[in-house]
């Protein structure tokens, strides 16, 4: 029985289990026995698949990451208005994140104690100043109300995208889909920030 499931081992399926005990110990709190396990196969079985831990976080981030970063590349937050980008750039944002929610959870809750946490943060503060960016660009253009602290506006609209991780559960009977909370964020983000011409 457990040579059948070793044998149907793939790094992709240790990756969903170890970011469900990350989501659920902490990473700190997780060790290689509390994903062994969790997965059903020997800690040496793990080690074929990868380094450690470690490796195992790297890969996790990097797919919320990976994400976050490929919308910022998609025509849609490449072209038109500095608003028009901005609004784009929110709503795949929460796309990515429904998506990818297990994945997302974990970035976001990274407190930057070993190279890959430190690593995953800088890139999260990137994509925050590349968005913070185009904000600034729309209030330039006159699209977005220039009365606001554009920081503390970035930092509020991210909070509001960024708490999806903690009550988004789309399995649950009458919860929003993906597309609907997107909408919503963007139309209660946008409809406040928008200037009034």
């Amino acid at each position: 029985m457990t040579t059948a499931k070793r044998d149907t081992y793939t790094p992709e399926t240790l990756l969903t289990v170890a970011v469900k005990v990350f989501n659920e110990r902490g990473y700190d709190g997780t060790s290689m026995e509390h994903l062994s396990k969790a997965a059903g196969i020997s800690k040496s079985s793990i080690y074929h698949h990868v380094t450690g831990k470690e490796e195992l976080l790297r890969r996790a981030v990097s797919r919320a990451i990976d994400g976050l970063f490929g919308v910022l590349d998609e025509p849609g937050a490449q072209r038109g208005r500095s608003i028009e980008r901005v609004e784009y750039v929110t709503r795949r944002t929460v796309d990515v994140l429904t998506a990818e929610l297990p994945y997302v959870t974990l970035l976001l809750r990274v407190r930057g104690n070993t190279r890959t946490e430190r690593w995953a943060m800088e890139r999260r503060r990137e994509f925050d100043q590349r968005v913070a960016d185009l904000l600034k660009a729309a209030v330039a253009d006159g699209d977005l109300r220039a009365d606001l602290d554009i920081r503390l506006a970035t930092r509020l609209l991210f909070g509001m995208v960024n708490s999806l991780v903690e009550w988004y559960r789309p399995q649950r009977e009458g919860e929003a889909d993906g597309a609907q909370v997107a909408d919503t964020v963007v139309r209660m983000a946008f409809d406040g920030l928008r200037s009034g011409h």
